[in-house]
């Protein structure tokens, strides 16, 4: 049965990455957004078996992680008048990995639904979060000058549209002022159309777009302008994406295992907003990485000294919004990288505490029922490892 279902995925998968023509109502079944919980559960740790991907090799030193596990049978939460169990909540929400590090130790590690810590998992917009660090790597590089370029002094074929006033910021913070629909369930909006798209057949996608607000003014979630972030990053550096992300993030700062990033819908390049597949640790890893602010265990910086700093303050348009992350809200300093169906990794600097999950949740966006128990579950969580 597996094998039919993984047979059955790499035909149907495809339609993910977009297609010449518009995702039409009795085709989105299809589509890896509407994939059912096997279909998922499956899918989502065979990326690299059914989309195009590209490998980003693993450190031959990886950053070392103690452990110092702490026991979290017992830890419950309460949402909507209930009592809820971490089991409740792993169960419910189909968390297949869990991974708490504080102090660069493990405290809680567990794994569900056949994962196991060498298995690597689709990561969606949490790529985004690392795609943003790709840019600050490439300013400290001195390959950007700054995140006030307008985009199109590196995507030139941005330059005479609606895009050509929009800095590298304005992407960064979803505040292009272009009209774009982000919604999932709707198989005609823009994200399932063209979320796959990039370089020349995204950009004249994006081109046809109107005007909605003046840039820099208003939050407006697009997963295409995270693939635009990935355009500027490949034609600043003359780099992959993958290449990049290995040469700056992967290796140096210890990468315990390889990874794989999707490629687009022509099996050309990377996309800047989604698809880096990884394991459990190696999310973790990532928060790590930005909880240093970038600064490698030689003491090496790979971002601008303030770069995290300034990725993590609120935006114009949105309080809860920094470059590709999102925060936590006012009086807090912790922020995360989020991705569809339950992929997540949360960073507090003040409590050097890093959780990264791993999910097939049903919902692909968080609804109310959805955010609340996380909301609740986490906080019952940081409360019982800083006790």
């Amino acid at each position: 049965m597996r094998f039919i279902l993984a047979a059955y995925l790499i035909c149907l998968s495809f339609l993910f990455l977009g297609s010449e023509n518009e995702l039409s109502s009795d085709e989105a079944p299809k589509s890896i957004l509407f994939w059912n919980t096997e279909e998922k559960l499956l899918g989502f740790k065979n990326i690299q078996h059914i989309l195009p991907t590209r490998l980003i090799n693993k450190s031959s030193d990886p950053y070392p992680l103690a452990y110092q596990l702490i026991n979290l049978d017992s830890l419950t939460y309460r949402y909507g008048g209930k009592k809820f169990t971490i089991n409740d909540y792993i169960n419910t929400f189909k968390v297949v990995g869990l991974i708490v590090v504080k102090d660069d130790k493990i405290l809680y590690e567990n794994y569900h639904f056949g994962n196991d810590e060498t298995t690597k998992w689709m990561s969606f917009s949490v790529t985004k979060s690392v795609t943003s660090m790709l840019i600050g790597a490439a300013i400290k590089d001195g390959f950007i000058k700054s995140v006030n370029d307008p985009i199109s002094s590196y995507v030139t074929d941005l330059n005479q549209g609606n895009y050509s006033n929009v800095s590298i910021e304005d992407v960064l913070q979803m505040s292009s002022g272009i009209d774009w629909n982000e919604d999932y369930a709707d198989a005609n909006s823009d994200v399932n159309i063209a979320s796959g798209f990039n370089d020349t057949k995204l950009y004249n996608y994006l081109n046809k777009l109107e005007i909605s607000s003046k840039p820099g003014t208003k939050f407006n979630y697009n997963t295409a302008e995270s693939n635009v972030i990935g355009g500027i990053v490949r034609e600043a550096t003359g780099q992959n994406l993958s290449t990049y992300l290995e040469e700056k993030i992967w290796q140096p700062f210890g990468m315990e295992f390889d990874a794989y990033w999707a490629l687009d819908s022509d099996y050309s390049q990377e996309l800047g907003g989604c698809c880096i597949n990884a394991t459990l640790r190696d999310y973790a890893r990532i928060g790590l990485f930005a909880l240093k602010n970038g600064v490698l265990p030689d003491g090496r910086n790979t971002l601008p000294n303030d770069w995290m700093i300034q990725s993590t303050k609120p935006s114009p348009g949105f309080s809860y919004y920094g470059y590709q992350w999102w925060l936590a809200g006012f009086g807090y300093k912790s922020y995360y990288a989020d991705g569809i169906f339950g992929q997540f990794i949360w960073i507090d600097p003040d409590s050097k505490t890093v959780i990264a999950m791993q999910s097939a949740r049903d919902v692909a966006a968080l609804d109310r029922y959805s955010f609340g128990h996380r909301l609740n579950f986490l906080i019952s969580l940081i409360e019982e490892i800083n006790k």
